[in-house]
């Protein structure tokens, strides 16, 4: 991908996206940290943060018409994201980004700034998480009167207390369960729901192979795989499975 210089002009007179940035922060008196792209430093760039568990604010350009995507991460969930044509508004993003502020200040600074409710929950802590994921899990179930087998599979792992605690989400209608809530996840346990006259089905993995239990009922599936899980195993904690946090 190459810079056109009509709908970029600064950064072909910068030589770089990350170049622009450094230089309108330094004319807006902002302190930010460029570092390196994940798409080359050319189209895209990194304004680093203060806090430690948040990744630098990803930056990169578009193609067609002239807009900056952002997207900022932390402990394996997206908070915040959004388009402007302004690269001035970039340069304030990262600051405040940079600086800790929250997904209501950075919304409120910045109009162009969005956040999902999976994001504003991860800032009330794992359990809040949790609590949202299983939520969505139960209405998306009621949503689908035909799929008997997962609205059942989803009650029956919803009233078991120690798959409740953890974060749960599903991979082609199979459940699973993580002790952490961000992505990548944690995979502890996972069950299949029955289709096309096969039984319930434990697995480690929402996406392995290998099927370790069978049952006849949801409830008799749930009870299997909580006996995979580790003993002292506890509520679901923020990070990913790379690193939690």
């Amino acid at each position: 991908m190459t810079v056109d210089s009509d709908l970029y002009p600064d950064l072909a007179a910068a030589g770089s996206l990350a170049a622009a940035l450094g230089q309108l922060a330094a004319e807006l008196g902002t302190d930010l940290t460029v570092v390196p792209g994940d798409w080359g430093p050319l189209v895209s760039a990194g304004i680093a943060s203060s806090v430690p568990e948040r990744k630098p604010l990803s930056v990169h350009i578009g193609a067609e018409s002239r807009w900056f995507r952002v997207s900022g991460w932390s402990r394996g969930v997206e908070l915040i994201t959004g388009a402007t044509p302004d690269l001035a508004d970039v340069v304030r993003a990262g600051a405040a980004w940079g600086q800790g502020r929250s997904l209501r200040e950075l919304r409120a600074e910045l109009s162009f700034l969005r956040s999902s409710r999976r994001a504003e929950a991860d800032e009330r802590g794992p359990a809040a998480v949790v609590e949202l994921q299983w939520r969505t899990m139960r209405e998306q179930a009621a949503e689908e009167p035909g799929f008997t087998g997962f609205g059942e599979l989803v009650e029956a792992a919803h009233a078991e207390p120690r798959l409740r605690q953890l974060h749960v989400f599903s991979s082609h209608w199979t459940l699973g369960f993580s002790s952490c809530t961000g992505y990548p996840f944690r995979n502890e346990v996972a069950i299949v729901p029955p289709y096309g006259g096969s039984p319930f089905r434990v697995k480690r993995h929402p996406l392995s192979d290998e099927v370790l239990e069978e049952a006849a009922t949801a409830e008799e599936a749930v009870a299997l795989a909580v006996r995979r899980l580790p003993t002292d195993l506890g509520p679901a904690v923020a990070g990913t499975a790379e690193q939690d946090g």
